[in-house]
């Protein structure tokens, strides 16, 4: 029978490997915070040169897609993706207004989809907590839009830097708890 902790951890497990990635997340995370314009400018850049590899895929895809309407598609698809991600890479900084603008849009929907749902769930269920989450999201949206344009230099790099923060600390937090049980040693399981 193989050897397990109570928390379900292979002592073997090597608690390095989480806890190294959350603090290089963690680093990231504050320089895109600190950051913020530099962040959002690269993240605009780096979607536009997805977009233009997959604008070329879709290009030839098309040349092994069936029937001329199948190629037809994937070329208009292909060009579109070039089109977008040339624009996104020879003006960055209109590419991180259009990102802003999307993250507003997510933020809205996403936090009138969470209150609703939050409202309609049972109290045992805690609903409270998503409806509030929901109505932060919402909350969230509206000052980016009071704020835009000018929010779009600082949103996105802001929210991605926050992103990165907090999944860092999860991996680094689960690597402590590795670390902790590896630490402490196995337990057999029942």
């Amino acid at each position: 029978m193989a050897e397990t902790s109570v928390e379900g951890i292979a002592p073997d497990q090597n608690w390095r490997v989480p806890a190294g990635a959350g603090v290089a997340l963690i680093l990231l995370g504050l320089l895109a915070i600190v950051f913020p314009f530099v962040t959002g400018v690269s993240l605009s850049l780096l979607l536009g040169a997805l977009l233009v590899v997959g604008g070329i895929v879709h290009g030839v895809h098309a040349f092994s897609a069936p029937g001329w309407t199948g190629s037809a598609v994937q070329i208009l698809l292909g060009i579109v993706y070039v089109v977008a991600g040339i624009a996104l890479v020879v003006n960055p900084v209109f590419g991180l207004a259009t990102l802003t603008l999307l993250v507003i849009a997510y933020l809205f929907v996403g936090g009138i989809v969470e209150l609703v749902a939050g409202i309609g769930m049972p109290r045992e269920a805690n609903g409270l907590w998503i409806a509030a989450s929901g109505a932060i999201g919402i909350l969230l949206a509206g000052l980016l839009w009071v704020g835009f344009p000018s929010t779009a230099v600082w949103a996105v790099g802001t929210l991605f830097g926050v992103n990165l923060l907090v999944s860092g600390i999860a991996l680094l937090s689960v690597g402590s708890a590795e670390r902790r049980v590896v630490k402490e040693g196995p337990t057999t399981a029942a």
